[in-house]
C-alpha cells in the first residue's frame, strides 16, 4: 500500500501485507540477489528480523524484494552485514 493512501496518516495505523504498521514506523524495500526458496526467504528475514528496532520483514525470492518495517531507518551497513550473513547479497533499496 502507497505511504500515501487515504487510510494511511500519521494518526492512524496501516495495513501492509498482513502486518500492522503503527504510525512512526519506516517501512523500506530492499532489492536482494541469490534468493531461490522459501529457505532462503526464511534465513533473510531471520537475520534482518534480529536488528535492533525491526518489528516486520518479509522476504519474497520470486521478486527478490524485502521489506522490512523498523521503528526507525536503519543502517544500510547493518543491513547489508545482515543479508551478508544470511548468504545473499544487497543490491540497496528499491525506489
Amino acid at each position: 500500500m502507497a505511504e500515501n493512501s487515504p487510510c494511511c496518516t500519521p494518526e492512524s495505523s496501516c495495513h501492509s501485507g498482513g502486518t500492522d504498521v503503527q504510525a512512526g514506523e519506516v517501512t523500506t524495500t530492499y532489492r536482494v540477489t541469490g534468493m531461490t526458496c522459501g529457505h532462503c526467504e526464511g534465513a533473510v528475514s531471520s537475520e534482518l528480523g534480529a536488528l535492533a528496532g525491526v518489528s516486520s520483514v518479509q522476504a519474497v525470492a520470486a521478486t527478490g524484494l524485502v521489506t522490512v518495517t523498523s521503528k526507525a531507518p536503519l543502517d544500510e551497513d547493518a543491513v547489508r552485514a545482515a543479508v551478508d550473513e544470511a548468504g545473499y547479497e544487497l543490491v540497496g533499496r528499491t525506489a
